[in-house]
């Protein structure tokens, strides 16, 4: 009697095996940085909490915004103070929900008052139902707002979404309301900054694949995570071979700040890549550490941009601490000298609204409390 090969009996099980293995590795659900699943700090009652601030409008109308630049030439560098005032009056209670949300989230996952999650839960709900943020009638100023509101909303949630307190499980209906809204503003920003030509992609469209990342892992979508993946490797891949952005050169006196302000999105997103299983800090030999590097020597010598582009750089952002906050992220990919990991430490807590709170509890817990805490 012939037996079959032990291969040929083999190789049906091994395909399924392996087709198993694909499978479970493509449903393995999209999470954030390990920090995200901290548990809140302890469970405060009694009557010290600060209450639950009015709620912003649900803004709902058009988004056609003045932007605070009107007027400049085509560096986009010189403030228009009365244009940037009516851009703040207009866009008030979109920033009000922005900051609120990031506060309050904050304030519970240290104090876990039930009506600080209550307060936060009620607002995003409502702009959920109203369906804020999804005018199809915007400008440039406007489809930043609506990422930039996506990208902070969704990344203070996401603390929400993975504490291993699970804050949400007696809140699942407004969770799943809050978490539609999200899927369909994604959705939208993917529509308002997908393929523009690469002397339009700058930071503006890396911080719109980082409110697309947050809102992947907060809904886990993986079509979202990819899309923010790609834009991610179109940033990295403009980062020229002495770390510039040539787009953001083009800044004039701003261009050492808008170099700074392009690295948070681009470190986040580097981030929530490495703990889904894609690593992206290789993309275009190391472009993103590249980066870093140019605009941390930049601050030490900003005579480096002037000689670049023939400006002299305006500090004035580069005088905020926060405005370091992707040094939480950067130094948890790549490994931060000495002296950059001191200046980190002399900085923090970084806490930011636009990255959903506190980087420092989620990226070096042991250094949280940092100054002035």
């Amino acid at each position: 009697m012939r037996y079959p090969k032990f291969s040929t009996l083999l190789a049906p099980t091994l395909l399924s095996l392996a087709m198993f293995a694909g499978a479970t590795q493509a449903a393995a659900p999209l999470r954030p940085p390990q920090g995200y699943f901290a548990p809140v700090d302890k469970f405060k009652t009694g009557d010290k909490s600060e209450g639950c601030d009015a709620m912003p409008t649900p803004y709902t109308g058009s988004l056609q915004f003045r932007s605070k630049y009107e007027g400049s030439d085509k560096a986009r560098a010189t403030l228009n103070v009365q244009s940037e005032k009516a851009f703040r009056d207009s866009t008030a209670d979109i920033t009000k929900i922005e900051r609120g949300t990031s506060k309050r989230v904050m304030q519970f996952m240290r104090d876990g008052r039930p009506e600080q999650l209550e307060c936060t839960l009620n607002w995003l709900t409502a702009w959920a139902q109203a369906d804020a943020l999804m005018s199809k009638d915007f400008n440039h100023t406007g489809k930043s707002m609506r990422k930039w509101a996506l990208g902070s909303m969704a990344s203070a949630y996401i603390h929400l979404k993975f504490s291993d307190s699970h804050p949400l499980a007696t809140h699942q209906q407004q969770a799943q309301l809050i978490e539609a809204w999200f899927s369909k503003m994604a959705d939208q920003v993917v529509s308002d900054w997908d393929n523009l030509p690469l002397d339009q992609t700058n930071n503006h469209s890396y911080w719109a694949a980082w409110s697309v990342m947050a809102t992947s892992v907060a809904t886990n979508r993986r079509d979202l995570f990819d899309w923010a993946v790609k834009e991610y490797k179109v940033g990295a891949n403009q980062i020229d071979a002495d770390g510039y952005l040539p787009n953001e050169l083009k800044r004039q006196q701003r261009a050492l700040a808008y170099h700074n302000y392009a690295l948070p999105p681009l470190a986040m997103i580097a981030s929530f890549a490495q703990v889904n299983g894609v690593d992206l800090r290789q993309e275009n030999n190391g472009a993103l550490k590249r980066l870093g590097d140019r605009v941390l020597s930049g601050v030490k010598d900003p005579d480096e941009f002037e000689k670049k582009n023939g400006k002299e750089q305006d500090m004035t952002d580069l005088k905020e601490d926060m405005k370091f906050a992707w040094l939480e992220p950067f130094c948890s990919l790549y490994t931060c000298s000495p002296e950059v990991l001191a200046k980190k430490h002399q900085m923090q807590p970084f806490k930011t609204f636009r990255l959903g709170g506190d980087l420092t509890k989620v990226y070096d817990p042991a250094n949280e409390k940092g100054k002035g805490s």
